[in-house]
């Protein structure tokens, strides 16, 4: 065999396997996706100032267990769910729309099923108990492309002993005094960090109760985030930026 055919073979085999292991990453990529973890990312500030926009995360399909909701196009190839687990008190959860079943919402899980849900003058209140809410200082952002904006900001203590950062934005807003919600069997109560800015479970027309069916997964960690919510937004188009528009400290929070 001549020099040259021996060549020519060597870069057909190197081709071949180079091709077998691309084929091998994505079809494990492909996986990992459908069975484990999803990406998702915040394209609203009804999280803040948990989730900012601009925040990529990864969320963990194995914490609920499965659904049609859990796999691309949500064929409903089996009913209910399969090695299912419940939602805890305070997790931050994907889920889909009720009343489309196919828009991704992020909200956190307030309501467990047969739970008394209701806010009055901007306080939570559970089965008829206060919820500890503590003023901690403030949260500077940006709504609507509007200008800088300084937010009152509180940590709230769930029965659980969970405790998160909200902000209140409007003192006595249309959502901080609401009626009873009593959460039906199989459904839970969502509400956004950002009370004044989240359509959630206190809007029955928008979201309401949310049936376990349609959870995706938990949100576990960000694994990116970027100033898309700021002037001069993050743009792959211009690299020379990136290094300012990247928000590199939240690089693999935990989501809580």
């Amino acid at each position: 065999m001549s020099l040259q055919s021996e060549a020519r073979k060597h870069r057909e085999s190197t081709w071949w396997e180079t091709g077998k292991i691309v084929v091998q990453a994505l079809l494990l990529a492909m996986v990992v996706r459908v069975f484990f973890y999803q990406p998702f990312n915040i394209p609203s500030g009804s999280m803040k100032p948990t989730l900012l926009v601009g925040d990529y995360l990864f969320v963990s399909k194995l914490a609920y267990g499965y659904s049609r909701y859990s796999f691309p196009g949500g064929f409903k190839l089996f009913s209910g769910r399969m090695l299912s687990a419940e939602p805890k008190r305070g997790d931050v959860a994907v889920f889909k729309l009720p009343r489309d079943n196919s828009t991704d919402y992020i909200k956190r899980v307030i309501g467990l099923p047969g739970d008394e849900i209701q806010m009055r003058k901007g306080v939570l209140y559970i089965n008829g108990k206060e919820i500890p809410k503590k003023a901690i200082g403030e949260f500077v952002t940006r709504e609507d492309d509007g200008p800088p904006r300084r937010l009152a900001m509180f940590e709230e203590t769930l029965p659980n002993g969970i405790k998160y950062k909200v902000l209140d934005s409007e003192p006595n807003g249309p959502f901080d005094n609401t009626a009873v919600y009593k959460v039906p069997a199989g459904n839970y109560f969502m509400m956004g960090d950002n009370r004044d800015n989240s359509t959630d479970s206190r809007a029955t027309w928008g979201v309401g109760f949310v049936p376990l069916e349609n959870f995706v997964g938990r949100a576990e960690v960000i694994f990116f985030a970027a100033a898309f919510d700021e002037p001069d937004a993050f743009s792959l188009f211009s690299p020379w930026r990136w290094p300012f528009d990247v928000r590199w400290p939240r690089f693999f929070n935990l989501v809580r």
